[in-house]
Parts: C-alpha cells; sequence; structure tokens
C-alpha cells in the first residue's frame, strides 16, 4: 500500500496540519448572519416551489435528545432523561413540517431524508412512527430514495430497527468511534462490540443489508496504535457498507465540555498520522474503496460507483448519490440549502417554540451566496468529492477564465503541488492519492473568506 498512498513525513504533516473548515458548506456557517432570516426564506421557499414538481428535494430533521453526553461530541445536543421534554419537541418539529410543506404545495417529491442528532432512537418507535407519518402526509418520496439516520447501539432495540424498516428507512448510520474501554471511559461513552455486532446483525436481517455506516475517530484520548487497529479489524469484520473515518474535532471554545478531557492523553500528530495511516491501510486491503474525506465503502456500494463516475454529492447530510437543488432542514439548529442561500434554525429549545408560537418561522440567521460564492462552491465540492475539479468545466459553466479567476489563489496552490499533493494542468487541478489527507487545505486555497480572515481565537479542528 506504501507505494500506492506515500507517507508523508512528520515535518510534511506539521507543515501543513493547521485550523481549516470541514467544508460541509461554502460559505461555512462561521459566515452566517442574523441579517438573512424569515424573510429571506419565504422569498427562496416561493422560488423553489416555483422549480416545480418535477425537482426532487432533501429533507433533513434535527433530533437533538441523548441520556449521557459524550465528551468528544461536536453535535448540537440536549442531554435529558426526561421524556416529556422531548415528546413536546417532537410536536413542535410536526409543526414546523406543516408550516414549510404549506409554503411548497408544488414542491413535494423527496429524494433523500436523514434524521440526525443527538440521537434520534432516544425516542420511542411509535414516536418515530408519528414523525414519518408527518412526512409523508405532505411529501411523496421517489423510487429508491435514501431515507437515513443515526442509531446509536446502546439505545437503539430491535423493535426499533423492525419499525424503522416498515416506515421506510434503508440506511442506518452508527456511532461506534472506539471499541477499547480506556479509550470509551475517557470520552465516557460505554458501548461494547457485541452490542454493535448484534444491532448490525439483526438491521441487516430486516432489510438493511446496502445501508450500514459506521463511524469512526482517530485523534481521542488514549489511543494507541495496537488498540486501534483491533478495532479496525473488528469493524472490519462486521463488514459494514461504509465506513467514516474521522478526525477528533476538539473544539473546547465552542464545544465547552470537551475542556473535560485530558488533552495530555490524546495521541501526538506523529501517532494520530499514524492511526489514519493505519486504518486506510486495513480499509484498502480490506477491498474498501476511499470516497470522498474521510471515507470508505465496499466497491458494489452505490458511494463507490459514484464515486468512479464522477457523480458524487455533499451537503449539510455529508455525501449523497441523490442530487436535489434544495435541502430544507427541521429543528433547532438545523441548516437547509434552499436556492442558493443557507439558512440556520434558532438554536435554544425556547425561542424555536416561541417563533412557531408566534405563526413564524424558526429561522435565526443565514447566508445568501453571490455569484463568486456559488463559482468557488463547485470547486471546493468538487475537491470534496472528487478530488479534481475540471478548469475547462468550470469555465463553461460560470463564463470564466479559470487561471485568470483564481490567479492569487493557485499561486497558494503551488506549495501543495511542490508537496506532492497536487497536480495541476491546463485542463484539472487533481488531488493526489498521497495527498487526500490534505484535502482540506487544498480545498482552503479557494476560501476567499478564510484569506480575509485574521481570526483573534481558534475557529477551526486542525486539518489532519
Amino acid at each position: 500500500m506504501s507505494e500506492v498512498f506515500p507517507r508523508p513525513d512528520l515535518k510534511t504533516v506539521k507543515r501543513f496540519d493547521r485550523p481549516g473548515p470541514r467544508y460541509t458548506s461554502y460559505p461555512t456557517a462561521v459566515e452566517f448572519h442574523e441579517g438573512v432570516g424569515k424573510t429571506t426564506y419565504l422569498d427562496r421557499l416561493a422560488q423553489a416551489d416555483a422549480a416545480g414538481a418535477q425537482a426532487p428535494l432533501s429533507l433533513y430533521a434535527h433530533l437533538p435528545f441523548c441520556e449521557h453526553r459524550c465528551l468528544f461530541c461536536g453535535c448540537h445536543v440536549v442531554i435529558t432523561p426526561h421524556m416529556p421534554v422531548a415528546e413536546k419537541y417532537l410536536r413542535y418539529v410536526m409543526v414546523e413540517i406543516d408550516r414549510v410543506a404549506a409554503l411548497l404545495p408544488n414542491r413535494r417529491r423527496v429524494a433523500q431524508m436523514q434524521w440526525g442528532g443527538g440521537t434520534p432512537t432516544y425516542f420511542s418507535p411509535d414516536q418515530l412512527s408519528d414523525m414519518m407519518g408527518k412526512y409523508r402526509e405532505h411529501f411523496d418520496f421517489v423510487p429508491g430514495a435514501e431515507i437515513a439516520l443515526e442509531v446509536d447501539p446502546r439505545v437503539t432495540s430491535q423493535e426499533h430497527l423492525d419499525r424503522l424498516g416498515a416506515l421506510g428507512f434503508n440506511r442506518l448510520s452508527m456511532g461506534v468511534q472506539d471499541l477499547t474501554p480506556e479509550v470509551q471511559e475517557a470520552i465516557t461513552r460505554g458501548q461494547t462490540y457485541e452490542q454493535t455486532a448484534r444491532l448490525m446483525d439483526y438491521a441487516r436481517k430486516v432489510g438493511f443489508d446496502e445501508g450500514i455506516n459506521l463511524d469512526l475517530i482517530y485523534g481521542l484520548p488514549m489511543q494507541q496504535m495496537e488498540t486501534f487497529v483491533s478495532n479496525l479489524d473488528q469493524v472490519i469484520g462486521l463488514r459494514p457498507n461504509r465506513v467514516a473515518l474521522y478526525s477528533f474535532a476538539y473544539v473546547p471554545w465552542i464545544r465547552g465540555h470537551q475542556k473535560k478531557l485530558d488533552k495530555e492523553s490524546m495521541p501526538s500528530p506523529d501517532l494520530k498520522l499514524r492511526l489514519y495511516l493505519a486504518a486506510m491501510d486495513r480499509f484498502l486491503e480490506a477491498g474498501y474503496e476511499p470516497i470522498g474525506m474521510d471515507h470508505f465503502a465496499l466497491p458494489d456500494d452505490e458511494f463507490a460507483l459514484a464515486t468512479r463516475e464522477g457523480r458524487l454529492h455533499r451537503n449539510f447530510m455529508g455525501y449523497s448519490v441523490m442530487p436535489a437543488s434544495d435541502m430544507i432542514a427541521f429543528g433547532i439548529s438545523g441548516i437547509g440549502e434552499v436556492q442558493g442561500a443557507f439558512f440556520q434554525n434558532l438554536k435554544k429549545l425556547s425561542t424555536y417554540y416561541e417563533a412557531l408560537d408566534a405563526g413564524e418561522l424558526p429561522v435565526q440567521r443565514g447566508y445568501v451566496l453571490d455569484q463568486d460564492d456559488k463559482i468557488r462552491q463547485h470547486v471546493i465540492r468538487e475537491i470534496m468529492c472528487n478530488f479534481r475539479v475540471s478548469k475547462t468545466d468550470v469555465a463553461q459553466r460560470f463564463g470564466i477564465s479559470f487561471d485568470e479567476y483564481f490567479a492569487p489563489d493557485l499561486e497558494d496552490l503551488a506549495a501543495l503541488i511542490e508537496a506532492g499533493f497536487v497536480e495541476e494542468t491546463d485542463q484539472e487541478i487533481r488531488v493526489r492519492d498521497q495527498g487526500r489527507i490534505f484535502v482540506r487545505n487544498a480545498c482552503m486555497v479557494f476560501d476567499r473568506y478564510l484569506r480575509a480572515k485574521t481570526p483573534e481565537g481558534p475557529m477551526f479542528s486542525q486539518t489532519v
């Protein structure tokens, strides 16, 4: 494998390992502001509706509740053992669905839906049925639609999976992170291999045989090479269709609970790199193919097929093969993308409820893309999804000369080219195999907002 993916040395890693966005969006959420709100959202929903019945949507629902907090988590969650609090939330989300759907009378086809969290299976099977019933009341799912949710093996029952399959869900994403007891203790997540294996086995029996993803994280406290490799072998033995291998986003200035982690017990930069490379080796040797940034998939998985054909997409829900021009988000902190603008819902339960009680849409902030944003968004997404961007395609699509338009950016790209991580020709820019670990760095070159920033404090996690 080392001949296919040459190893960058530690000096090189230190040179390029710097804070940077993960580019779930461009511009990133750092640029969102409260000058874009309900009025703009109403206007963009009207434009989305005017696109007509044949244009499919993506839908996202944020179900933020968890019984316990995991210290590594960077998600917007609500920790409570009190079910009435969560029951109230579901009622309000369904009010939001009613309200938004009423504004989309001609736009009801859905190609992709995901429920994230938090822990969606914090809710009972009956509650999840009520939620899906509300969606199906208003929306029609196209044949083959991707209907996915995140599940926690510690709280997800066989009854949950029976019901989810009956409701039409066809993809599951399970958090594993790390199965080593010492690591789990450090991050306060007690989850055994047996719990994960049992749930995967039952999920396949009830029809999720083509749609199981496992999440792993490297860079967590107490991780060591020997135990991490043992983790990898256990995960590969379960044969998930996809694996997401994330670099730990240590952002205690954003997620205060991460301050409880012992920073001294986290892997050194050298060890962290070796953990990543060990995982890459193991997955490639096991027949998985690298997909976009951080992901691996079996060769017959639709992500692998889309990657080989250059048609992988990316939005706030992650990678997708179901293109949809607009994504609608529901629930607190949910982020959608509608007709060239981003919108994020209110983050507090109280203000979210107040907005809906007042008959309003619960939008807190957003961002309207200008033409330059749209050009750079396309370039960054192409790099993130397919590790290449065609200069010719960009020139024809947007009516620009690529090399002239991006002249300052291409000067900054020279360092990655010199290091052997990126290749540039007259026709394209391509991230080489050995440069994939630095794909965020390649995207950062084209980020005009990052270029202009002089941050007063930390904003992003490290790129490696």
